[in-house]
């Protein structure tokens, strides 16, 4: 049974292979499973991020403003956390695909900067980044440098210029992603006929939309992901199992 199995993830890493290799414009999707490995957990998963937290009272807009304390507990610790992970196997193959020119660009999902940190270039980033951050009054910019050392014992972190609460570039539920990362993600979408859904459920609008997009254009999908996803029926491959394991042997596979 055993060997069954490894033959068709094999089988599986063949075809998924080819699908690249003879792609004129391949693009990649990535969400939260995707950085899990450089240990920072996902947030819709059983045990991630939203089973602890209420995304509503420490990531809304909407709490930023009326209680501004508990939501800077919450992001301090998070900020902290990431400003310690580093890129993972699979962030630095998908860097190699794309400096091999196998794949156009990369859609995430995530707010870590990990795709840019292995070396990605072309980084479209649907929710922002939490190492960037700006006052919500005078939108004075400051580093994450900055934040990470402040006092937990005075939140929230405010701007040292007009005293406005100072805030992470990042989308906040409440909010509408970026107008520029809407149109650039869905002109190169449009140009894809092939499309990696890699370590995301597919639970999230607009984000969502992107494979059915492609698929619907005559393209293909990939998946690569632990568990079935939204996308799992709709795929042409679909690779169960860690993102850190299989991207970097199906890069093998292509550039050899």
């Amino acid at each position: 049974m055993a060997s069954d199995r490894n033959k068709y993830d094999r089988d599986a890493l063949d075809k998924a292979a080819k699908l690249i290799r003879d792609a004129r414009c391949a693009v990649v999707m990535t969400g939260a499973g995707f950085s899990v490995a450089s240990g920072i957990p996902d947030f819709r998963s059983p045990g991630g991020v939203w089973s602890k937290y209420d995304p509503e009272k420490v990531a809304s807009v909407k709490a930023l403003k009326s209680d501004s304390v508990t939501v800077w507990k919450f992001l301090l610790e998070l900020v902290r956390m990431v400003h310690k992970c580093e890129p993972n196997s699979a962030h630095f193959a998908l860097s190699e695909l794309e400096a091999a020119g196998m794949i156009q660009g990369v859609i995430t999902q995530n707010i870590d900067g990990l795709h840019q940190r292995a070396g990605s270039d072309n980084v479209i980033e649907f929710h922002g980044n939490c190492s960037r951050f700006f006052c919500s009054e005078c939108f004075d910019e400051y580093e994450i440098e900055d934040v990470i050392i402040f006092d937990d014992k005075k939140l929230p972190v405010r701007c040292s210029r007009c005293s406005g609460i100072v805030r992470p570039d990042i989308v906040f539920f409440g909010e509408q992603i970026p107008a520029q990362a809407y149109t650039d993600a869905f002109e190169l979408v449009d140009q894809a006929d092939l499309v990696l859904v890699i370590g995301t459920s597919g639970e999230v609008v607009p984000a969502s939309l992107i494979p059915p997009r492609v698929k619907n254009n005559g393209g293909k999908i990939i998946e690569i992901n632990k568990v079935s996803s939204a996308y799992s029926s709709m795929s042409d491959v679909s690779i169960k199992g860690a993102v850190e394991d299989i991207l970097p042997e199906l890069v093998r596979n292509i550039i050899k």
